[in-house]
């Protein structure tokens, strides 16, 4: 045990005490073997106790410019620990990047590392995990450093939808390593300490005279609520962490597993007598479909994915009668449960992730159609919308859908309708399957000649019976046997066998 005097760049003059009565080799300064340590703190709270097992411990980067090869400048395992290590008892692949030896930039040898673990964990069929906290390239190697990006995005793309790739934002994260996350499955941050952005304030600042702080650039509110590019944040490490460990229970290990089924105690054939009143008698009148979906999964246990981005759409993990299964809802809270944009692209990209993961879809839809208006058309409504249409078209999993209420005109079609392949698909007493509402079909219709046209409308579309009568819903179904019906089917549908052409890779409207 001492107390030491940190001489390097983290803050000179802060003094440690330490537990581990020799310091290590190489001229470690106290403050990066602590935060070395914090560094794997990181991992051991990820894993399962005792279950860490670490890779290239003993790398040292290899820049001898700008007097980098000095015995000062070396540091064992470099600026990131990576090995392998079970969550629950279930494999993961794991690197931790080391933001106090050298802002954990990249060098060469910190690249290879982390490529190492993705070679065995695409070759074995195990996720990988990133908690990235690194200032970006390190300036010193140059070249080196960027094809050392270079390789790992190579990686990140080679592993999509062979293995999970999950990325943990736990610092800053800047330049270049913004793509890395930005390649993966999920990339979730902590809130008021991690940042993503390509160029930093300063930048900013003298590029376009902007005065924005990191938080405003880069931080988790930002990426979670305005730019939709990261998935979740959380209030610490360790609460990131915690839910990092709850969430992998929800995937599988790889695209040759199917999806994981946990024991489960709610019963399959439960009923839900409370969904018989959720949906209000006045079509215009919002509810929460969130209240739909808890009262249907396992245990009310449902893990949302972007809760503050694009709300008017919901997609999340839950379990039913212990399978993972993919949700997708309208939200009708929201803009009417409107699909638009952004709403498309998140939707799309989740259904993608189910099918690539062999993760069964259900998908709750009370849809008035696409948002309308100049904003949408000139940011290209019809190419995005076009991403979630193609999306449920092309998956082959097992593809539930209910209509909850409304389901009009074209987005109808794209919340995985029959047409598009889908297995069962039900609807409620209180569903209208029809091109567009009553309203405005009769102005259209009848261009106001006839006062009573509106309810000669609602009488024939609105309910689900046209729509039954051509076998486009399977069934109606009273809303609180939504849940048994849906556990029966995938019971039914775990063996589903279906395969698209043959094609080198399909061509999504991006």
């Amino acid at each position: 045990v001492g107390s030491l005097i940190c001489v390097g760049g983290c803050s000179a003059g802060l003094e440690i005490t330490h537990l581990f009565g020799r310091l290590g080799q190489k001229g470690l300064c106290s403050c990066s073997l602590l935060h070395g340590i914090i560094t794997r703190e990181r991992i051991l709270l990820l894993l399962d106790p005792d279950s860490f097992d670490e890779y290239d411990m003993f790398v040292e980067h290899r820049c001898s410019d700008f007097g980098m090869d000095s015995d000062k400048n070396k540091y064992p395992g470099d600026s990131v620990v990576t090995g392998r290590g079970r969550i629950n008892g279930r494999l993961a692949y794991v690197f931790s990047q080391d933001f106090t030896v050298f802002g954990g930039s990249l060098s060469g040898a910190h690249a290879q590392k982390i490529c190492k673990i993705m070679d065995q964990a695409a070759m074995v069929g195990a996720p990988v995990i990133g908690l990235n906290d690194s200032g970006g390239a390190r300036i010193q190697e140059g070249v080196e450093s960027l094809a050392g990006y270079a390789d790992i995005f190579l990686r990140n793309v080679l592993c999509s939808g062979v293995v999970p790739q999950i990325s943990l934002i736990m610092g800053p994260c800047a330049g270049g390593a913004v793509y890395s996350p930005a390649l993966t499955d999920f990339t979730f941050m902590v809130k008021d300490t991690s940042y993503l952005f390509i160029t930093g304030p300063d930048v900013v600042k003298s590029v376009t005279n902007e005065d924005v702080t990191q938080e405003q650039l880069g931080g988790a509110k930002t990426h979670t609520a305005v730019s939709g590019v990261a998935h979740r944040a959380f209030e610490n490490d360790i609460d990131a962490l915690l839910n990092l460990r709850e969430f992998f229970n929800y995937l599988p290990l790889s695209n040759r597993d199917p999806a994981p089924v946990c024991e489960c105690h709610d019963p399959s054939n439960r009923l839900v007598p409370e969904l018989e009143t959720v949906v209000p008698i006045e079509s215009t009148k919002a509810y929460d479909m969130l209240d739909i979906i808890y009262s249907i999964v396992d245990e009310r246990e449902f893990f949302e994915i972007m809760p503050f981005y694009a709300r008017n759409i919901v997609v999340g993990f839950a379990r039913m009668n212990g399978r993972t299964v993919g949700i997708v809802g309208n939200q009708p809270k929201v803009a009417s449960g409107c699909l638009d944009i952004n709403s498309s692209v998140k939707g799309a990209r989740f259904v993608r992730f189910c099918d690539a993961f062999n993760i069964p879809l259900i998908t709750f839809v009370d849809v008035p159609g696409f948002l309308p208006g100049t904003a949408q058309e000139y940011g290209g409504i019809i190419r995005h919308g076009a991403k979630l249409l193609f999306a449920f078209a092309e998956a082959t999993v097992p593809k539930i859908t209910i209509i909850t209420r409304k389901a009009y005109g074209g987005a109808y079609d794209v919340m995985s309708s029959k047409h598009l392949r889908g297995d069962a698909n039900y609807a409620w007493p209180t569903a209208e399957v029809a091109v567009m509402g009553a309203k405005g079909a009769v102005q259209i219709i009848f261009r106001g000649k006839q006062t009573d046209a509106e309810a000669e409308y609602v009488d024939k579309f609105a309910n689900p019976f046209p729509a039954a009568m051509r076998g486009f819903v399977d069934d109606i179904i009273q809303p609180s046997t939504t849940r048994m019906r849906i556990c029966h089917d995938l019971d039914v549908l775990a063996s589903k066998a279906q395969s698209n052409p043959w094609k080198k890779h399909a061509n999504i409207p991006l």
